[in-house]
């Protein structure tokens, strides 16, 4: 197969992460907190998505383990991660809009750079610093909001917890850096799963047992198969094949899409409606992410 077909591949395989992760967005809030609660939610994301990564693993010609002297920083990645990243998204979710939370999402990138000056002592230069400001000051303004058209039952707790979510996974990014230079992108996520899962298993047993399956209609059955499936497993997947052929910094551009994608599906979907403070919030943290990223 030639280079051309690859990298097409690769693009819409990314272009189809950023999709997929969108779209979680809207049908998480279709089946969460009822029936499906929000940790339960995330033990079967979890659950699922191991049985494959191992099927993989099992199907590999090379079977890679991993080193004693990097149990520690699994277990902080399965933290940060998963047990915290995951759980507080869902449940932020749950209680904020999609758009609301689709936007703070993207400051994440922002606390990454700020996580890399302060922990890998990179050098903080002037655009970085305007990005992070103007980036901050649309979250700011995001949380703030007061308008309508909101799905969520308590958006400004919310909000914090996705705002929570992000600082998590800018840990994450820091902490699973040296893996991903150790190991395969898939080998890390699929012990990172692994400990995550054991994490939040105690946790969310009783919830996952609690379950409403019978309440599950054609459209709740169809919305759990898609964030377990698409929105868990074949996102990773897919990531993975991206930055394996296009490198993580095209493949990390593709990010812009996801909040535009995300803001479509939820007028569509759940009926939500963009506001002037809601674009003036995003045209901020899309302006800070593009200038920390110069």
């Amino acid at each position: 197969m030639s280079q051309h077909t690859h990298n097409l591949r690769a693009h819409l395989a990314v272009l189809a992460t950023n999709l997929f992760f969108a779209a979680n967005f809207s049908f998480v809030k279709l089946i969460s907190p009822f029936p499906v609660a929000p940790i339960a939610l995330n033990v079967l994301r979890l659950a699922f998505s191991l049985v494959l990564f191992w099927l993989l693993w099992l199907l590999a010609k090379e079977k890679q383990g991993i080193q004693r002297r990097h149990l520690g920083r699994f277990l902080l990645c399965g933290i940060t991660g998963v047990a915290i990243n995951q759980t507080f998204f869902i449940k932020g979710l749950t209680l904020t809009s999609t758009i609301h939370a689709s936007l703070l999402i993207m400051v994440t990138p922002l606390l990454i750079s700020l996580f890399a000056v302060w922990v890998l002592k990179e050098k903080m230069t002037r655009w970085k610093a305007i990005g992070l400001g103007l980036g901050i000051g649309g979250a700011a303004l995001l949380v703030a909001s007061k308008s309508g058209g909101s799905t969520g039952s308590n958006p400004l707790w919310g909000d914090t917890l996705i705002l929570i979510n992000a600082i998590s996974y800018a840990a994450y990014y820091i902490l699973v850096k040296p893996l991903m230079q150790a190991y395969s992108s898939l080998h890390v996520v699929r012990w990172v799963f692994t400990f995550g899962l054991f994490l939040i298993l105690p946790f969310g047993w009783s919830e996952t047992m609690a379950i409403g399956w019978s309440a599950l209609d054609a459209a709740g059955i169809f919305s759990l198969f898609f964030v377990v499936f698409a929105g868990t497993f074949l996102t990773y997947v897919f990531t993975a094949y991206g930055i394996r052929h296009l490198g993580a910094a095209v493949a990390g551009s593709y990010i812009y899409t996801q909040p535009v994608f995300a803001v479509l599906i939820a007028i569509f979907v759940l009926g939500e409606q963009v506001t002037w403070d809601k674009l003036v919030a995003a045209a901020l943290i899309f302006a800070g992410v593009w200038l920390v990223g110069k």
